[in-house]
């Protein structure tokens, strides 16, 4: 079944998502459904080199921009591309939906559109950190900034589905986020949620501290959204540092530049290993529907990563896996307006 990409989200729309959504429907052999404003979209599709790829223009004539603020801005532009595309979903039409574009507005038109899986009360925006063992599933990363700790239980239901399901964590260990291993640490959000995931069936294995996520020792986090998006880009940033001061010391001299050179397979590995560009996209877990959000700053490599990386979640039955879950460990707790 097709899948649906805004082909007005990224910072430099529709150039990237063009250039991404041909890549993906030729390799994935899957329909891509553009969304998006015809007048701006369809003459750079039909300047593209499309290689028979099967690409289809859907028109939507708003669009919603990183500006805008995401509630007014969906009310006032009720046929953005983010809209539009989600109503295929809706309807069938389509198997899962991909946008670079706002954040919090596909995060409310998704509410809005698709709801939330039976049992489920905040969606968690969802990340995959690459860690020395593998990836490890973190939740939420900036959708809900303000929790009680039933979220966060439900955060490590849905994460724990996720490794499961996509990167093939057969038992997940799911660790909270806290600035200390012992039950005893951690603000209230934290002392208050350890009890509850105890009592779950979950592989729950305490307070985890950063170094537990990057060594590997855990393969599910759950935390705030605050606390989940600060992480994020401090990540995010350090990474980038790391790799430009090591570019300058290279670059430094001719000794250095000669180890570069002969180390650069190994350089080339671990740039890839962290490059967003990889992942492509982050899921929006607990919406009755796959929708996965990626960077603004995407190009048509990070693109093509978020179609491919919905394909598989379809591919996977994740819905219905999230679905089966949540109704299991969940279904007593009604959801929270």
């Amino acid at each position: 079944m097709p899948i649906v990409l805004d082909a007005m989200g990224s910072d430099r729309y529709p150039d990237p998502e063009i250039e991404g959504a041909i890549t993906a429907a030729l390799e994935l052999g899957e329909e891509i459904i553009l969304v998006g404003n015809e007048e701006i979209v369809r003459p750079k599709l039909e300047k593209a080199n499309t290689r028979n790829a099967p690409v289809r223009l859907v028109h939507a004539p708003d669009v919603l921009e990183m500006t805008d603020k995401p509630v007014e801005g969906a009310r006032k532009k009720p046929r953005n591309s983010m809209a539009v595309g989600m109503e295929l979903i809706k309807s069938g039409e389509a198997s899962a939906f991909v946008t670079a574009g706002n954040t919090g507005g596909a995060n409310f038109i998704a509410l809005r559109t698709l709801g939330r899986i039976r049992g489920v009360s905040r969606p968690p925006l969802t990340a995959v950190f690459p860690t020395r063992k593998g990836f490890c599933v973190v939740c939420d990363i900036g959708a809900n900034v303000d929790c009680r700790p039933e979220f966060l239980v439900e955060f490590a239901v849905m994460g724990s589905i996720y490794a499961q399901k996509m990167l093939g964590i057969e038992r997940p260990r799911v660790g909270l986020l806290s600035n200390g291993e012992e039950a005893s640490k951690g603000n209230q959000l934290v002392h208050d949620t350890y009890p509850l995931l105890e009592k779950t069936r979950l592989n729950f294995i305490g307070n985890v501290e950063g170094k537990e996520i990057f060594q590997g020792d855990v393969d599910v986090v759950v935390t705030d959204g605050f606390v989940g998006n600060v992480m994020l880009k401090s990540v995010e940033a350090v990474s980038k540092l790391l790799i430009d001061m090591l570019t300058e010391q290279i670059k430094s001299s001719p000794i250095t530049m000669l180890g570069g050179l002969l180390a650069k397979p190994a350089f080339r590995k671990l740039k890839k290993m962290m490059a967003p560009d990889e992942v492509g996209a982050a899921p929006l877990l607990g919406i009755d529907g796959l929708v996965f959000v990626g960077h603004g700053r995407s190009n048509a490599r990070a693109i093509y990563s978020a179609l491919k990386l919905a394909h598989q979640a379809v591919q996977k039955d994740l819905l219905g896996a999230l679905r089966d879950a949540i109704q299991q460990e969940l279904s007593s707790t009604p959801p929270t307006e």
